[in-house]
């Protein structure tokens, strides 16, 4: 039977999904079989596993620096907005609908005795399991049939670590005022708390953790300094949209669509040493880039509506027109096209034109296209040529088919994982502009080397400046370093105990 120890935080965004992937790797590290766990996620990053289902990213993480193959099972129900009062509900990889928000509230009781299946999954194949609570447990208009917190923490009695974020302020507050809000059954479960991405030095912040301590007669585990690595988030809160790049040989744009989904894809860009990677919130933000990346979307046709009322949409056309690559993936594919089409009311009912980039048109269907995939492009000309018959691995996740308006071909051939007798075809080029479905297209660094070679060529400048990054190994290392911060910022032996004794006093 495996062990388990939660980490919970005093609101979103604390740092829960980053602990728990770096006491994942500690776990795994120390000889443990060690698997994360979420009941309940919401995002708009989301992954295909190898039997075609989805889930959560986050979960992702967390299972690669554990060294294991992600599975649905660490995170049984999947939240994916689609407005700002509702959201699509994925149970075990599976499309269930489109609910609002009161309405999966009335009804995530039901979702109970999935949730306790895929967590006995897990109980019996692993020694550690490591969950992670949502949002917080002192939301109180919440806490009923509450499946994420305190609820699920009394399902498969867990003992808490409590989280606390110190960099945006209140930090005592956050957990004095988090604590008072519990039940005195949920307080027993908490066994210490973080506080995590703290900038100083710690002897300062001493008499306070004292005087935290006395107050809510929980012991202090750790303090966790602010810290960068390149490691995947949680969701849209992630602090990589605004961070600061040093300017590199090659400037790509990515545009930061309202419903951005599977920014993931860029890791192998961004982690390259001399790309500049920005996410283009305004028209004033869109500057000269070398290259234009379109990304995912939750609600593509809303997404392109938003970029062509504030100006966005006509930027990419003239940065196109001008020669330069401009690159769509999956939402971003279908906004390149010529029209875009919802009959069934699946995101946002009617037709509205594309940019006009590339000769096809997208009709929307309820059925989600769910697969991973490998392949290689086909041969192609002028610039795009670098990416000739190179191969690619991924996955798709769409709801839509998209075909040409004229004789065109595709630039993809490709295998699904589930039907290997089958071939496929996907994506498009012309001239300077291309896209396609796949997700994880530039995980290759044969093709984020090929991406980055096209820029160098069209910008006139040597074709070896930037090289790729084998991001598998990259993510090794970033996974290592985390683990080494975790070791040396939480009291790992009182962590210990915490798993050894479980929810006992």
């Amino acid at each position: 039977m495996a062990k388990v120890i939660m980490i919970q935080g005093t609101m979103s965004n604390a740092g829960k999904s980053i602990l728990v992937g770096g006491l994942c790797r500690a776990f795994h590290q120390d000889g443990f079989r060690t698997a994360p766990f979420k009941s309940q996620n919401m995002a708009l990053n989301s992954f295909i596993t190898d039997e075609g289902l989805e889930m959560g990213r986050a979960q992702v993480m967390q299972a690669e620096a554990a060294g294991i193959s992600p599975s649905v099972s660490m995170n049984p129900i999947l939240l994916k907005p689609t407005n700002d009062t509702g959201s699509q509900v994925i149970l075990n990889g599976e499309v269930k609908g489109v609910m609002s928000a009161a309405e999966y509230y009335r009804h995530k009781k039901e979702y109970i005795p999935a949730i306790l299946e895929a967590f006995h999954r897990l109980e019996r194949n692993y020694d550690i399991i490591v969950i992670e609570g949502a949002g917080s447990p002192a939301e109180i208009n919440l806490k009923k049939d509450d499946i994420v917190n305190m609820g699920l923490a009394a399902l498969v009695n867990a003992p808490v670590l409590l989280v606390g974020d110190i960099d945006r302020g209140g930090v005592f507050a956050q957990l004095v005022g988090t604590m008072a809000l519990l039940e005195e059954e949920e307080k027993s479960r908490v066994k210490g708390v973080i506080i995590n991405k703290f900038r100083g030095d710690k002897e300062i912040l001493r008499p306070g953790l004292r005087m935290l301590e006395d107050k809510i007669h929980v012991p202090v585990t750790g303090v966790v300094p602010y810290f960068y690595l390149d490691i995947d988030d949680e969701d849209s809160l992630t602090e990589r949209f605004d961070r600061k790049e040093t300017k590199g040989i090659l400037d790509v744009a990515v545009i930061r669509t309202p419903r951005i989904s599977n920014f993931t894809d860029f890791m192998a860009l961004e982690c390259m040493e001399g790309i500049t990677l920005r996410y283009v919130l305004r028209p004033g933000e869109f500057g000269n880039p070398d290259g234009v990346i379109i990304p995912g979307s939750k609600n593509t046709m809303e997404d392109l509506l938003w970029m062509r009322q504030i100006g966005l949409e006509a930027q990419v056309v003239r940065h196109s027109k001008a020669g330069k690559l401009v690159f769509g993936i999956c939402g971003g594919y279908q906004m390149l096209g010529d029209t875009i089409t919802d009959p069934e009311g699946v995101e946002h009912k009617g037709k509205i034109k594309g940019m006009g980039l590339l000769p096809m048109h997208t009709v929307f269907q309820p059925q989600k296209t769910r697969t991973r995939v490998t392949g290689k492009f086909q041969n192609l000309t002028g610039d795009l040529s670098l990416f000739s018959q190179i191969e690619i691995e991924g996955y798709e996740i769409h709801m839509g088919t998209t075909e040409f308006t004229g004789k065109e071909e595709h630039i993809l051939v490709l295998q699904e994982d589930t039907q290997k007798e089958t071939l496929k075809f996907d994506g498009a080029a012309k001239e300077s502009v291309m896209g396609c479905y796949v997700h994880g297209v530039f995980d290759r660094p044969e093709v984020a080397g090929a991406f980055v070679q096209v820029l160098m060529k069209q910008k006139g400048i040597a074709q070896d400046a930037v090289s790729p990054v084998d991001l598998s190994k990259y993510k090794e290392e970033q996974y290592d370093k985390l683990a080494d911060v975790i070791r040396e910022n939480l009291d790992m032996a009182a962590v210990y105990e915490i798993l050894e004794k479980g929810n006992r006093v």
